[in-house]
């Protein structure tokens, strides 16, 4: 009755009861009655009897409460590891929860075209870059096709409204936009909304390069096709002849017998400085090889590199290879894309520079590996005293100025093409007049070239490359329209 009388036995599995049914036929009610005794003992009889019952019931009472303890417990355990196996299997739905809860938040970001986000820094004064970087690692934990629709619907960087804003305003003056109109695109958000603050730049570095002190140079990590080219020649209208290496701003062309070009990861940095400072070069170009991470920042350098739509980019240099015979064995870029593995996530494996042998951690399970080297290429990129967008070329004559000295800006808006001897084109595209809508303009468009599920392909192989370069285009942003970040970077 007792069992009966509790709301647990109703929801309990009858087989965890048996034994305490077992338990009843050990006491009968028959042997709770007393004997027959002479008058002058019952008392003493009864009142004996009646403490044996009521020992007896507590007895049964603490059996129905262990067994219902019992009981519960194991339920409750059974539910925990349930529970915890349930999140161990859906790590990218805890993703993309993060990024959800980040986009919905209340502080808003002045170049996301009104959209929130949360600052998960929570101090102002240290800027916004922690919670930008909490922002692309949540991104770079999902798989490929979930970060690419994050980042066209909630554009967290706010760098997708501007360029679409910025090209239909240079494309209906047909002209490049000032500094002021910028602004208008893309106010220079608040401190706490800044992905460049706290700026961690080396500034003593960038002044001894603008002061010209023996021995220091501008490291360009050259990323091809993404402007590159038009760079080097922005440094040789400003550096002396004897300051250029002869062969596209890559000093080891020389060093190594004119056997390799652009592969500074292979050099120490004593073999770097040394041979820097006895030939009197001043830049040095690293095309081939990832940024070293844990020591070229250590080099007497000022750090530079350029970005460019990753798809974009992918797009060009498989006509500049193939369509135009450099080199290439394919004219099908859907061959050409299975053969070409190593462009894969580019851009992110340059500036994390992994191990060896770590292509599978960008995409799949490895969730935790995808996010780490996400934040470490944030971290170096937010290191370089400059970072260019081949979009936004004809905008960082103020960036070039300030921060690298140079005074001659022409090659900014100037077309330059590697090799263009091999295959001339005659586009009319020689000069650039209109920004980023001569950029396009210039450029084969991807969703015209590329068929639905080419394009899908290598725009979810791009993935973490399209958050990188979203992050990229913040930086430039910010340090354009910011009149704190002028010439004591």
């Amino acid at each position: 009755s007792i069992c009966q009388g509790t709301n647990w036995a109703r929801t309990t599995d009858t087989h965890l009861l048996t034994p305490l049914a077992a338990l009843l036929p050990l006491f009968p009610r028959s042997n709770w009655q007393t004997p027959t005794m002479p008058s002058s003992h019952r008392p003493a009889l009864r009142a004996a009897a009646r403490n044996s019952a009521l020992l007896e019931t507590i007895f049964m009472v603490g059996l129905v409460i262990v067994i219902a303890t019992v009981i519960f417990t194991y339920q409750l355990v059974s539910s925990s590891h349930d529970d915890r196996e349930l999140h161990l299997s859906l790590p990218r739905q805890q993703s993309s929860h993060l990024v959800q809860k980040s986009s919905t938040h209340e502080i808003s970001l002045r170049g996301a075209g009104g959209r929130a986000h949360k600052n998960r820094s929570g101090d102002s004064h240290l800027g916004g870059f922690q919670h930008f970087l909490t922002i692309a690692q949540d991104l770079a934990a999902l798989s490929p096709d979930q970060a690419l629709s994050q980042l066209d619907q909630n554009d967290p960087f706010g760098t997708r409204t501007f360029d679409a804003r910025l090209v239909e305003r240079e494309t209906s003056l047909r002209r490049i936009l000032t500094l002021e109109e910028i602004k208008e695109i893309f106010p220079c958000p608040r401190e706490d909304e800044r992905l460049t603050l706290p700026d961690v730049r080396d500034k003593k570095k960038a002044r001894e390069f603008r002061e010209g002190k023996r021995g220091t140079f501008l490291f360009f990590q050259h990323l091809r096709k993404a402007g590159g080219t038009n760079f080097c020649s922005l440094a040789e209208k400003n550096l002396p002849r004897s300051a250029q290496p002869r062969y596209y701003c890559m000093p080891d062309m020389g060093w190594s017998g004119n056997k390799n070009a652009g592969y500074l990861h292979s050099w120490s940095n004593h073999e770097i400085t040394t041979r820097m400072l006895s030939s009197g070069f001043r830049i040095a170009g690293n095309e081939w090889e990832n940024f070293d991470v844990s020591r070229h920042f250590d080099l007497p350098a000022i750090f530079a590199t350029s970005f460019r739509k990753p798809l974009d980019r992918a797009l060009s240099q498989f006509r500049f290879e193939c369509i135009e015979d450099r080199g290439c064995v394919t004219k099908d870029v859907h061959q050409w894309w299975d053969r070409r593995k190593d462009l894969w996530n580019v851009y992110t494996r340059t500036f994390s520079d992994p191990a060896v042998g770590v292509k599978e951690y960008f995409r799949g399970s490895h969730v935790q590996e995808r996010m780490n080297l996400m934040a470490t290429a944030i971290d170096t990129l937010s290191k370089f005293h400059i970072v260019l967008c081949m979009e936004f070329l004809a905008y960082a004559a103020p960036q070039v100025k300030s921060i690298l000295g140079f005074q001659d800006v022409s090659a900014l808006t100037t077309r330059v093409r590697p090799h263009i001897s091999q295959a001339v084109r005659d586009d009319g595209q020689d000069r650039n007049i209109l920004g980023s809508a001569g950029i396009k303009e210039a450029s084969w468009d991807p969703k015209d070239y590329l068929d639905k599920d080419q394009y899908k392909r290598m725009s979810e192989d791009l993935a973490l490359d399209e958050i990188l370069t979203d992050v990229a285009r913040r930086m430039f942003l910010e340090r354009l329209v910011c009149e704190d970040d002028t010439n004591d970077s």
